[in-house]
């Protein structure tokens, strides 16, 4: 976390949590929550300074609930799917939502309508829907190889994804 962040906290340590205002979405999109007329509606983040801000000071609590801190306020995160959202970058890396390489591979999964979840790095994400086809062969085939490791590709339930990897998709308070 950013250093000013931890002094904020520090500073203001009862500020109350925000639910419902920040989503993830499938594509590893930050929305914030705005309103067209009179409805909320969720809008991309496109500023890139405030994505790093998010991106550096992303966590997760005990229960969970993923959060973006900023400052000393917790602003709990709504997940399309999982945690993470990985792109696959030439080369072969996975790259998380936040910049982050996600690396060692550790486990690959395929849900019941296709999505590829992936275990990297000690966190769990979706594989972004626009690199399925540089390596659907592969997974096709059950397994998916990264750098020099072979992953089996074994099958998930959607539903289950929460309570097998400890996340909270609708944090609530």
């Amino acid at each position: 976390m950013d250093d000013a962040v931890i002094r904020a906290m520090a500073k203001w340590p009862d500020v109350p949590a925000v639910f419902g205002w920040l989503r993830l979405d499938r594509r590893g999109n930050w929305r914030i929550r705005g309103e067209t007329d009179g409805d909320p509606v969720f809008e991309p983040i496109g500023n890139a300074g405030f994505l790093e801000f998010i991106g550096r000071n992303y966590a997760c609590d005990a229960h969970g609930r993923w959060y973006f801190q900023n400052g000393p306020q917790r602003v709990f995160v709504q997940l399309a799917f999982a945690p993470f959202v990985f792109r696959l970058e030439e080369g072969g890396r996975f790259v998380d939502q936040c910049g982050q390489v996600a690396s060692p591979l550790e486990g690959a999964w395929l849900d019941e309508e296709g999505s590829l979840v992936l275990r990297a790095g000690g966190r769990t994400g979706l594989l972004d829907d626009r690199d399925l086809a540089r390596i659907a062969d592969a997974v096709s085939a059950g397994s998916l190889q990264h750098c020099k490791d072979v992953i089996v590709v074994g099958r998930v339930a959607s539903t289950d994804l929460e309570q097998r990897f400890g996340f909270r998709r609708d944090p609530k308070p």
